[in-house]
């Protein structure tokens, strides 16, 4: 997928004249960006030689919670950006299938800095001693030439150098918004698989029993063997989602110690434990609001154990990870989950109450609301916050908001898929081969898979405008606009058979003459004023 961002390598496929030149073109792009992977052993000699006579000046590791899109686009950002500055860059991505192109012990220590753009954990002790610069990894994507002169002017806080340390001074410099959010966001990512390998088994049991034609009591969803089978199994793997969120935003905090803390909490959440009733009451089931708590207070409550054992010697702190924190730190978080159940269950039934009595209006509202939000950014901030109430909601039965949540998602590839396929004259033959892969990600919920199509061409992707002649409306010109440094809002073209003005709310104007006949030709124009310019193509006729 981020090879195809490549703008060059998509020209060539574009311009392969037969299948032994694309798959050429292909391996050429693979051993340059993935020399360790490379299937020649003299290209993987070859390049690790490279790198050692020339070195990395600057290291980075991106990741972001399902590492599908982002972690790829923020290492590309970064490469692409520090070659253009006239150095090498080696950017570890820590995806979906685990960490790929990792960076060597060897390559840290001649190292000037590490760049850190990710909203998820990542392993930091290794960096101790070094400049570090954590962001979020929007910011590897948007603003790689800011984060690169963080480590050339050596503004960059330098690592402590003990492993304890190493987690705590890496974080210096973000702020406590993103802190949390990067936690919370480390726990959903170890959550997804569970939720949605276990969700569908659960939907497949439903859709059996559906086509079986089952009663709607009950035992719907179990009323078949086969309907059982996928009930049981599903039901088994959902009901990791709150221990495996719970510890692993324990996990994100303290470190492997907080992951039994945040484990246990997360399964006392489910269970509704209480001090009247120990062993579990429905009605004190914190859900998932609980489980949350449970990790952010589970993380902290191990990390003042920390403090707390301090004075120990050396010979019996090395006891503290495997005894003395998870004994004390069950403990202690036992008694919170005891002590806030009651309370956070009883705000836990009042949403579930409010969401299943909402009315049909109020319902179909805040499904366009989430919905929207899924799809607005394509995996960002907006897309995550709603995913993470859909979550919420259904631990407490509201399976119409997730529904709503996952349509969202699924729209913009699975639009793409179709504008490829309706509008086949207007897409290149690279878009058009996107076709069956972007459908793929929309049926899979994989909303991210949108990310390449969309930046390969932002403005195209996001709006159509059409002409404006004085005498009425004329859908007469098609404009391809991009705009850097302004936006996009508020453009309007006047337009003629010769001439393209272009307006920008700025009242800035740029203009583009030609005269291209009817239908065919396209003329290219390029517009600067201050930080704003407008670059694109104009093309006669009717859309």
């Amino acid at each position: 997928m981020t090879l195809l961002m490549d703008m060059d390598l998509r020209n060539k496929l574009i311009a392969a004249k037969d299948e032994s030149e694309f798959i050429a073109a292909i391996d050429e792009a693979e051993k340059a960006k993935y020399p360790d992977e490379a299937g020649s052993n003299e290209v993987v000699d070859a390049a690790e030689g490279a790198g050692e006579d020339e070195g990395y000046k600057i290291l980075a590791v991106t990741a972001c919670p399902t590492g599908i899109a982002h972690t790829y686009m923020a290492a590309e950002s970064l490469e692409k950006k520090a070659a253009e500055m006239g150095f090498k860059l080696k950017a570890e991505t820590n995806g979906s299938m685990g960490a790929k192109n990792v960076l060597t012990a060897e390559e840290i220590a001649a190292a000037d800095g590490i760049i850190i753009a990710a909203d998820k954990n990542v392993d930091m002790a290794r960096f101790a001693g070094k400049r570090v610069y954590s962001t979020k990894v929007a910011d590897g994507i948007n603003k790689p030439e800011e984060l690169i002169n963080q480590i050339l002017n050596k503004t960059a806080p330098i690592m402590e150098g003990d492993v304890k340390a190493a987690a705590a001074s890496g974080s210096n410099n973000e702020s406590k918004g993103h802190q949390v959010y990067k936690h919370l966001m480390n726990g959903v990512s170890y959550m997804l698989p569970f939720v949605v390998g276990g969700g569908i088994m659960i939907a497949l049991a439903f859709l059996i029993d559906t086509i079986a034609g089952a009663p709607r009591d009950a035992s719907f969803g179990t009323f078949t063997a086969a309907a059982a089978f996928f009930k049981s199994i599903g039901g088994v793997g959902f009901g990791f989602m709150l221990p495996v969120l719970a510890g692993f935003i324990a996990e994100s905090i303290a470190d492997r110690p907080g992951l039994a803390v945040g484990f246990v909490g997360g399964s006392i959440a489910t269970l509704g434990c209480t001090f009247a009733n120990v062993t579990g009451d429905a009605a004190a089931v914190s859900g998932f609001l609980g489980a949350l708590l449970a990790g952010f207070v589970g993380g902290y409550i191990v990390k003042l154990l920390r403090k707390v054992f301090a004075w120990l010697p050396d010979s019996v702190s090395q006891m503290m990870p495997i005894l003395i924190i998870p004994l004390f730190g069950m403990i202690l978080m036992g008694l919170f989950m005891c002590a806030i159940n009651p309370f956070v269950g009883a705000l836990n039934t009042a949403i579930s109450n409010g969401l299943n009595g909402m009315g049909q209006s109020s319902a179909v509202i805040l499904g366009c609301i989430v919905a929207g939000m899924m799809a607005i950014d394509m995996g960002g901030p907006f897309n995550k916050a709603a995913y993470v109430f859909g979550t919420a909601a259904l631990t407490t039965g509201g399976y119409n908001i997730m529904a709503a949540v996952m349509i969202g998602g699924m729209v913009p590839p699975i639009a793409i898929a179709l504008c490829t396929t309706i509008f086949k004259k207007q897409m290149d033959q690279g878009r058009k081969k996107s076709r069956s892969s972007q459908l793929c990600y929309g049926l899979c919920f994989i909303t991210e898979g949108a990310i390449p199509f969309a930046a390969g061409d932002p403005a195209e992707s996001h709006s159509f405008m059409y002409c404006r002649k004085r005498t009425g409306r004329r859908p007469l010109d098609a404009v391809q606009l991009h705009i850097d440094g302004a936006s996009r809002r508020n453009l309007r073209i006047r337009s003629s058979r010769t001439c393209s003005d272009v307006y920008h709310s700025s009242s800035r104007r740029f203009s583009a003459c030609s005269t291209p006949p009817r239908y065919t030709q396209e003329t290219s124009f390029e517009r600067s004023s201050g930080s704003r310019s407008i670059y694109g193509r104009t093309q006669a006729g009717v859309i």
